[in-house]
């Protein structure tokens, strides 16, 4: 006799890969200023940002990877930027982008990279990104700030 469908079903799940959810958070303060980190693993300026942990939702999993990744915690209110599959990735993977607008001066802040996976940070202003900041990076900021239309795909 062979197996059930829900045993099938439930077996199938357990062998394919799970789907992941990262997070990114767009930091802006009064002046434009963006914050953006390096990785040591990948080249190019990203927002700060990564996988959301269990039992976490994904604005907590915000706030927690910007202040693991740059020391600074930001404490306005998030608003939903997107939801994007990565398919750069994987095929299972996706990225849920927040901004928020802060009311600190990000470069009077004293930033620096508290995970060891982070090379380098660096507030910017928006008008003056560094050389280097990735396309989906400006991608993400023309959705939040130029009405540019929200694309399903990071």
């Amino acid at each position: 006799m062979g197996l059930s469908r829900a045993l099938r079903w439930r077996v199938a799940a357990l062998l394919k890969p799970p789907v992941s959810l990262g997070v990114r958070l767009i930091v802006r303060d009064p002046a434009g200023t963006i914050l953006l980190v390096r990785h040591t693993y990948t080249a190019g300026w990203h927002l700060p940002g990564g996988g959301v942990d269990v039992g976490e939702t994904a604005q907590e999993a915000a706030v927690r990877e910007c202040r693991e990744e740059t020391g600074y915690v930001p404490d306005g209110a998030l608003r939903l930027v997107g939801v994007h599959f990565n398919r750069g990735y994987s095929n299972r993977d996706h990225v849920v982008t927040y901004a928020v607008d802060v009311v600190d001066d990000l470069n009077s802040f004293p930033l620096r990279a508290q995970a060891l996976e982070i090379a380098e940070v660096v507030a910017a202003p928006i008008a003056g990104l560094p050389d280097g900041t990735t396309a989906s990076t400006m991608r993400r900021l023309a959705e939040a700030f130029e009405s540019v239309p929200t694309s399903t795909d990071w």
